[in-house]
This record gives C-alpha cells, sequence and structure tokens, in this order.
C-alpha cells in the first residue's frame, strides 16, 4: 500500500517529541499532518483540535493521551503519534503524564472503512502488549507499520472460552459524542472485563464507524444490560425488563470490572431474565431530578433547533426577496412561474413557513423520547400538534412533551399478559398515550397555555423603553452565562418560540426579542477575539490561534467559539462576557431592531431593521468584553510566597446542543 493510503506514515512518527507544553506538543504533530498534505490549514486544525480539548479531558490514564477532533481541514483520516519523554499533561483521571500521545484527525465525511480503523485503533490501546511494543520501538517506521497492522494482519483472535450455561450473560452499548474513540475503547475495557469475571458479553458500538444492532436473540438472553455513553442510546426499548447499569462512556473505560459487577449483583437480584415489555427506565445515579429534566428539555431543543433555523431563515428570504406582502401569496403548487421573482420568493416563504409548522411537534415528541423512548415519540408529536392547533404554541409543546413522556414511561411498567406483550409496544401504547394527551391538551390544558401564550404575545408586542431594554440586559446576561449551556439555550428557544408567534409587520416586539438574543450570542467571541489582538501578551499561544476562528464563529452566531478561554480563565472571561452581552442585548432593543430570520449572524445583515445601529450595539458589545478581559487579566500579579494558594481555575464550561 502507498503511502497515501495509509493511516500512519513514518512521516507522523515522532519518537522523541521535544516539547514539554502540551500546546506546543499538538502544534508539533499537526505540523507533520500539514507536511504531509492530510491538513490543509494548521491554525484551523489545532483551534479545532483546542475546541475539543475544552470539552472534556482526551487523556485516558496509563500514560496515553488521544487529542482528537473532526475537521474540515483535515483531508482524509490520519493519525500522528508522538512518544514523549517527559510526558505531557492531558487531564487524565489517574493524574498521570501521557508519554503516548495519538493525534487523531478525522474530516467531516470521512468514510466508514477509514473509521473502522480508528475504532480498531481504539480496541488495541487497551492492550498491554501493543502499548508497550509503542514504548519500545526505535523506528518509526516499525511503529507506522504496527499501528497500521503491517507487514502482516494482525493475528485471529484466540476463540473464546466456552462459559458455561450458567455464566453471567451481558449485554453493552457504549457511545461518546465524536463517536471515534472512547466508544470503542469502552467496548473493549467491557469485554476484558467480562472476561475476566467469566462472563460473556455482547458490545453494540453506536459510533461514527456505524453501528452493527445487537441480535435480538441475544438481548432476549441477556441478564443485564450496561449503557457506556455520553448520548441518547438509539432503539434503547429493545432493552425493555433488563436490569440496567447506566454510566457515562468514561466509566466504561476507567472502570469496567465496577460495571461488570454491578451488573451482575443487579442481575442476581431480579432473578430470572423477564421478558414482558417493562423497561427499567434507569437514570444515572449521581444525576438530580432537576438536571434530568433539563436534559429532556434540552434534547428537545436540540432536535428542533435545525427546523428553526431552517424555517426561519427561509421565511426571511422570502420576504427579503418579495416583501412582507409575501405571507399572502397563493400556493405555489400550480401557480409557480420560474421566471418570477415573486414566485421564487413565495416558495422560500412557504417552505419555510412548512419547516416552522414542525417545530412545536419536534420539540415536544423528542422531550417525550428523552423521557421514555421511542414509545412515546408519537404521542408527543401529536401532542406538539394539537398545541398549535389550539394556539398553545411552545409552551404547549413543552407541556405536551413532559406529559407524553412521563405517561409513556409510566405505562410501559405495566405487567401484562404475554399474549398481549408483543403489541404493547406498536399498538396499545401509542393508542391509549396519544388519546389521553390529546384529551389533556383539548379539553384541560391546552386553552389555559394558550390565554398565557397570547399574553406572552401581546406583552412583547407592547414593549417599549426601558422595560424592553430590560429584557434585552437579562437575555443577554442569559447567552453568556454558559456559552451553548442550558441558560444560553433557554434564551434561545425563548426568542424562537415568539417569533413563531410575530405578525408581519417588521416591529413585532418578537422581532425585536430574536434581533437582541443573536446580538448577545454574538458578542462573547467577537469581543474575546478583540482582546487577543489587543493585548496577545495577556493570552497563551494557543488562546491566541483559538482567536482567529472567534471572529469567524461570533460573526457566525456561534457562541461556543468563546468557550476555550472561557474553561482556561473562567473567574475572568465569563463576567467580561456577560457584561459584553448585556451590553448588546439592552441596546439592540434600545434601538428597536427587528430580526425575523433566527440564525445566521453577520451574513442575514440585509434581513435585519435598523442593521447600521444593530452592528452598533453588537460592535459596542465586543468592546466592553474586550475591554473587561484585558482589564481583569491585566491586573493579575505574581503571588507572593507568603500569599494564599491560588485556587485552580481550570473549571470546564458545559458546551451548547
Amino acid at each position: 500500500m502507498s503511502d497515501s493510503g495509509r493511516l500512519i506514515t513514518p512521516a507522523l512518527v515522532d519518537l522523541y517529541l521535544a516539547p514539554d507544553d502540551k500546546s506546543e506538543a499538538l502544534r508539533a504533530l499537526a505540523q507533520r499532518l500539514v507536511a504531509e498534505g492530510r491538513v490543509t490549514d494548521l491554525d484551523g486544525f489545532l483551534a479545532d483540535i483546542a475546541a475539543r480539548e475544552a470539552q472534556a479531558p482526551t487523556g485516558l490514564g496509563d500514560g496515553i493521551g488521544i487529542p482528537h477532533c473532526r475537521s474540515a481541514h483535515v483531508t482524509r483520516p490520519s493519525l500522528a503519534f508522538g512518544r514523549s519523554s517527559r510526558g505531557l499533561d492531558f487531564d487524565a483521571p489517574d493524574g498521570l503524564p501521557a508519554d503516548l500521545v495519538f493525534m487523531i484527525a478525522a474530516p467531516d465525511g470521512a468514510d466508514d472503512a477509514h473509521l473502522q480503523i480508528l475504532a480498531s485503533l481504539a480496541r488495541r490501546l487497551m492492550d498491554p502488549e501493543f502499548t508497550g511494543a509503542l514504548r519500545a520501538a526505535t523506528d518509526p517506521g516499525a511503529v507506522a507499520a504496527l499501528v497500521n497492522g503491517e507487514p502482516t494482519a494482525e493475528p485471529a483472535a484466540e476463540p473464546p472460552v466456552r462459559a458455561a450455561d450458567t455464566a453471567l450473560r451481558l449485554v453493552a452499548v457504549t457511545s461518546c459524542p465524536t463517536g471515534i474513540a472512547h466508544t470503542y475503547m469502552a467496548a473493549q475495557a467491557l469485554e476484558q472485563a467480562a472476561a475476566r469475571a467469566g462472563a460473556q458479553i455482547h458490545v453494540e458500538t453506536q459510533g461514527s464507524a456505524g453501528s452493527t444492532p445487537l441480535d435480538p436473540a441475544v438481548i432476549a438472553a441477556a441478564d443485564a444490560v450496561i449503557f457506556a455513553h455520553d448520548v441518547e442510546v438509539r432503539d434503547k426499548a429493545r432493552f425493555a425488563g433488563k436490569p440496567t447499569v447506566d454510566v457515562g462512556v468514561k466509566a466504561g473505560v476507567n472502570r469496567a470490572d465496577d460495571l461488570v459487577a454491578q451488573a451482575a449483583e443487579l442481575a442476581k437480584a431480579a432473578g430470572p431474565t423477564r421478558t414482558a415489555p417493562v423497561t427499567t427506565a434507569s437514570v444515572r445515579k449521581d444525576e438530580h431530578w432537576g438536571n434530568r429534566l433539563r436534559q429532556y428539555l434540552m434534547t428537545g431543543v436540540s432536535y428542533m433547533i435545525p427546523f428553526v433555523a431552517a424555517g426561519g431563515l427561509l421565511i426571511a428570504l422570502g420576504f427579503a426577496i418579495g416583501g412582507y406582502e409575501i405571507a399572502s401569496a397563493p400556493s405555489v403548487v400550480g401557480h409557480f412561474d420560474w421566471a418570477s421573482q415573486h414566485s421564487w420568493a413565495a416558495m422560500l416563504f412557504q417552505a419555510g413557513k412548512a419547516a416552522f409548522g414542525f417545530l412545536v411537534p419536534i420539540l415536544s415528541g423528542y422531550i417525550a423520547y428523552a423521557i421514555a423512548d421511542r414509545a412515546a415519540l408519537a404521542a408527543g408529536v401529536v401532542g406538539g400538534a394539537i398545541s398549535l392547533t389550539v394556539g398553545a404554541g411552545f409552551l404547549g409543546g413543552i407541556a405536551s412533551g413532559l406529559i407524553a413522556g412521563f405517561l409513556v414511561r409510566w405505562m410501559v411498567r405495566w405487567r401484562v399478559p404475554r399474549s398481549i406483550a408483543g403489541i404493547m409496544p406498536v399498538v396499545v401504547i401509542p393508542l391509549l398515550s396519544v388519546a389521553v394527551v390529546g384529551f389533556l391538551m383539548f379539553v384541560v390544558i391546552g386553552s389555559p397555555i394558550a390565554s398565557v401564550m397570547s399574553g406572552l404575545t401581546d406583552w412583547l408586542n407592547s414593549l417599549s423603553g426601558t422595560n424592553a431594554i430590560l429584557l434585552g440586559v437579562l437575555l443577554g446576561a442569559m447567552m453568556a452565562f454558559d456559552m451553548g449551556g442550558p441558560l444560553n439555550k433557554v434564551a434561545y428557544t425563548f426568542a424562537a418560540g415568539a417569533l413563531t408567534t410575530a405578525g408581519a409587520t417588521p416591529d413585532a416586539g418578537s422581532l425585536k426579542v430574536m434581533a437582541a438574543v443573536m446580538a448577545a450570542g454574538m458578542t462573547p467571541p467577537l469581543g474575546l477575539a478583540l482582546a487577543t489582538v489587543v493585548r496577545g501578551r495577556l493570552f497563551t499561544r494557543e488562546e491566541r490561534e483559538n482567536g482567529k476562528a472567534a471572529w469567524v464563529l461570533g460573526a457566525s452566531f456561534i457562541t461556543e467559539g468563546a468557550i476555550p478561554f472561557a474553561a482556561a480563565d473562567p473567574l475572568r472571561v465569563i463576567p467580561s462576557a456577560i457584561v459584553g452581552s448585556m451590553t448588546a442585548g439592552g441596546l439592540s432593543m434600545a434601538f428597536g431592531s427587528t430580526l425575523r430570520a433566527p440564525h445566521g449572524g453577520i451574513w442575514v445583515l440585509p434581513l435585519i431593521g435598523s442593521p447600521v445601529l444593530y452592528v452598533l450595539s453588537i460592535a459596542a458589545g465586543t468592546v466592553v468584553t474586550a475591554a473587561l478581559v484585558v482589564l481583569l487579566k491585566g491586573l493579575r500579579r505574581p503571588a507572593p510566597a507568603t500569599a494564599v494558594p491560588v485556587v485552580d481555575e481550570r473549571v470546564a464550561v458545559p458546551a451548547g446542543v
């Protein structure tokens, strides 16, 4: 095989990785990828790596670090390997520095074949013989051959020892947000732990390399289930009635033996395997009820946002091309004229309106899905549609989603005769849950919620003066507080939901709210990008590189572009960002700027009412953020020998849905 077709080549191996600073070491490895034509933009790729590092540590323990990301600057899936004599700090759970560093670079559209290779590597890193060979290697070519499985294929795995019929039978699902490394490492760790415990285990890896679902017969025969995941397990209803251990994916990597032991205890306590469709509806023990409720709502919001963005932008484009009277244009079905600007504007508006029609049903449906899995989806979607019918809007959608989810969670616990069990999830539960949710939304709670929505709409449209400015200030603070986290999404959902109630006039209060929210969301990354230019010496080299990417992210209304800065210095960055966003949101409301598009940042400027004043409000918030960051960072002084030790401020800020 030519070097161009290999995952790693000798040129991508550095057996004497010299930099002791992690950011410099990552740059050295990335430069090798650039030199080999695997990465097209060094700074852009490093910014993507830094953004991934800010989300969660990539140290696995046992001296292994796996910095990785998906990036538009990667031409094909690649690995760069570095061996550090002193070790680099990747915040591993065991606290040990990493002497083996794998930089995994995956393009946005990586093909399954290469991702399977990455998955194989992730599993092999759990093998002490493999890592020992990497530490003992003296030739880059030998390392490349070892990782690529050359010159001969990997030896076939030894046939598993046939366990006794009474052995513990387990199934597991592993998944992580990126789907490249931790998914497969957790699977390997669980398989090894099960072997040590004399148990049988089958693992389904729901990663980027694709997923082969477990055989239903294997699931039916299992005594217990282990979920090691950071994203929602797909088709969780398959595991109904099984004792379940539910943890994060890193627990699957680091505490596999404990998880197998917990599963064994649960299986023993449960007795013979149950076959009735009774879901455990298990939750992680370290989560409070409030956190779980937030996750349910955020799941609905994350599925809703693409409909909001697509529908809102299409509607805005329709208005921009055809004017606000386009809202009353007849259907383009049978009336479309290819040469008519008016027809194109009507088509865009009507397509966007159709997308907006799904907004509340999708929000409601996926809130219910997050609570009780697929069985609750029908009731949730129908409840959301009824919410639109009765005028209850997005508040009604939230209510119907919660009702549907908790109702179905209760229903799936019913003990029913075996003859009925098979039709429960496809007939009985959807039938009863849709009927109950429909009754509640049509007859009981729909009208009261509709009254609240009507009052909210009237209030937004009547806002003026000080009240409008104060609302903009409040929403600005929420947008910047956690930069894509729950408060940020609450503010965005409030604005987007109100946007669906806006009239055709450009001065509607809801349009002003949407403009203020977007201005406030753009300000944190823009302000920090400006600060790295004005006082670059106050920032690390890595932060200055992140600042370059933050210009584009901020201009595109991606508040998460400020997260790497906040993660490194939260006590100075977050308050500065909040004050800057409060400034931008308040000024936007004061200037009366309007926005019908719920996304797009500066790129939808032609669709903004009072665009010059709107840009001024964003510029003011950006300057305030930058000035405060520079001021607070400039006040730092080296602590005297007798001073009280400074608390470590490296607190990660949660990223957005």
